[in-house]
């Protein structure tokens, strides 16, 4: 195992000069001994990430994506495929356990041209289903190409641009001194179920949404969830627009929120008189605080350790019940009572009113401290269900709970909304605040898929369980089985794979 050549260690991430082939490691901000290789050597500044097999420089602290540097890796690992499995290659190197990225068109003699034909050939009918595709690294942009990867494989967002209801080749929307982001998205789609197999550069894409969000175009990781959110308004921007709009709770016809929009529901009660004042928010996701119910081994063993500390497990299930717990509200947050006409205590209440058909659960692992001035982040492992029943936080069966059985029905009652979710995209973050990075896994046809940036691997779900979830897609379980059983009978759509007409959003 190759070690530190300044502490002997292997901790972090290790790094293998490309001038004098020294390997130093990153393990934190404060042990950066890469960083002072290429202070102290001059010219060492770019050296080879030795587990992700990518150029990365020093002094930067970023990736640095070279076509010619991606294609030796390729053919380096090509070359020396011993066979295969199943029909899939199998390799060995820099990356043994993990899918081999093939298609780039590299200079070979006959002999060797013929063997990577046959192993195209092997590749294109491997076990990947079409649109499952890498995405490269352009810079710190993982944080993008892992919410790209769950958008890619939302059933009704993706029927929508397959479905050719927004083509970038006939939008009007598009002007010269302003892009527009829908057309570029329907640019990935295509590319990606276009059943090219080679990692895809989404840069027209990123230079887009700089235009639309400038307050974040630089090359710095950015947070997952804000650019999940930012690039939900920049659609809504452009389609919202040209279609209308249902007063009632201010719901949208854009494609973004068809597809991610829910409302919620607030009860604010009077504790002095018993008054409820009820508002009802449109959200496009929900963000659960890690419920420290449930303490760790650790926990049970020291009883000095606090359940709150940042180690133990967490459920989602415990997550949504501290969502929609009732909970009292501070001196400072007192309600002005219509009732009373006066400023009184009071508990306040959420729950779910409208359910999405894709629901989006974002995790808060990243806590900012304004008085103390600091961040940090919470690694507390969460459970997941891979099927969720949402039923107990609507507020039919929130007030029903809360009134008894007295109350059999009320105006919206959600009864005849599906609350069965199944999951189908996981967001995970690993690493520390201030260098982690973002993987996403994806469930396709009873499979699991880890999409690391351009690499994509099949893996266990008991890896996808212990991965530390920061978002968490799931799409409504009618739709879901809609996809995957009628695959066979279905239409074919202009990009070359199968969709499926879901109402509303087709």
């Amino acid at each position: 195992m190759p070690i530190c050549s300044f502490c002997s260690g292997c901790q972090g991430r290790l790094y293998i000069c490309l001038i004098c082939s020294s390997v130093s490691c990153y393990a934190s901000p404060d042990s950066n001994h890469a960083l002072f290789h290429a202070q102290s050597q001059g010219g060492h500044e770019i050296s080879v990430d030795m587990e992700r097999a990518e150029l990365f420089c020093c002094v930067c602290c970023d990736q640095v994506y070279d076509p010619d540097f991606d294609k030796a890796v390729m053919c380096r690992q090509i070359m020396g495929l011993p066979g295969t499995e199943n029909g899939v290659v199998v390799g060995y190197g820099l990356r043994s356990s993990k899918r081999k990225r093939l298609g780039f068109g590299v200079d070979l003699d006959s002999k060797n041209a013929k063997r990577l034909v046959s192993v195209r050939d092997r590749w294109s009918k491997s076990c990947f289903p079409l649109g499952l595709r890498g995405l490269n690294n352009l810079g710190n942009t993982c944080f993008m190409n892992s919410v790209l990867q769950a958008l890619l494989h939302a059933a009704p967002l993706r029927n929508y641009f397959l479905g050719d209801h927004h083509n970038h080749e006939t939008c009007r929307r598009r002007s010269s001194d302003r892009l527009c982001l829908p057309c570029d998205i329907d640019v990935i789609f295509s590319a990606v179920f276009s059943g090219d197999r080679t990692p895809y550069s989404p840069a027209q894409f990123l230079y887009s949404w700089w235009q639309h969000s400038e307050n974040l175009a630089c090359y710095e990781q950015q947070d997952a969830h804000e650019f999940f959110i930012s690039m939900l308004d920049r659609i809504h921007d452009r389609e919202g627009k040209a279609r209308n709009t249902i007063k009632e709770y201010g719901d949208c016809q854009c494609i973004a929120h068809k597809v991610f929009a829910g409302l919620l529901r607030s009860d604010v009660t009077c504790m002095t008189c018993g008054f409820t004042s009820t508002t009802y928010d449109p959200c496009v996701d929900i963000s659960l605080d890690l419920d420290t119910s449930t303490p760790s081994s650790t926990d049970l063993a020291n009883k000095s350790i606090k359940p709150a500390e940042n180690t133990g497990i967490s459920t989602l299930v415990g997550c949504l019940d501290l969502f929609t717990r009732p909970e009292k509200l501070g001196s400072d947050q007192k309600f002005f009572c219509q009732n009373c006409q006066a400023r009184q205590d009071s508990m306040k209440q959420m729950s779910i009113r409208r359910l999405p058909l894709v629901l989006c659960l974002h995790i808060k692992r990243f806590e900012h401290s304004p008085i103390k001035k600091m961040s940090r982040k919470i690694d507390r492992h969460l459970q997941f269900p891979f099927s969720l029943d949402m039923s107990p936080y609507l507020s039919s069966s929130i007030l029903r709970k809360r009134f008894g059985n007295r109350i059999f029905a009320f105006e919206g009652d959600e009864s005849d909304i599906s609350a069965d979710f199944e999951v189908f995209a996981v967001v995970t973050h690993s690493g520390i605040l201030e260098s982690g990075h973002y993987v996403t896994y994806l469930h396709l046809k009873s499979q699991w898929y880890k999409c690391d940036d351009a690499w994509i691997t099949e893996v266990d779900k008991e890896v996808v369980r212990a991965s530390q979830s920061y978002l968490i897609y799931y799409v409504q379980k009618v739709l879901s089985h809609r996809v995957s059983e009628d695959l066979s009978c279905l239409p074919v759509s202009p990009h070359g794979d199968t969709f499926v007409p879901i109402a509303g959003c087709c």
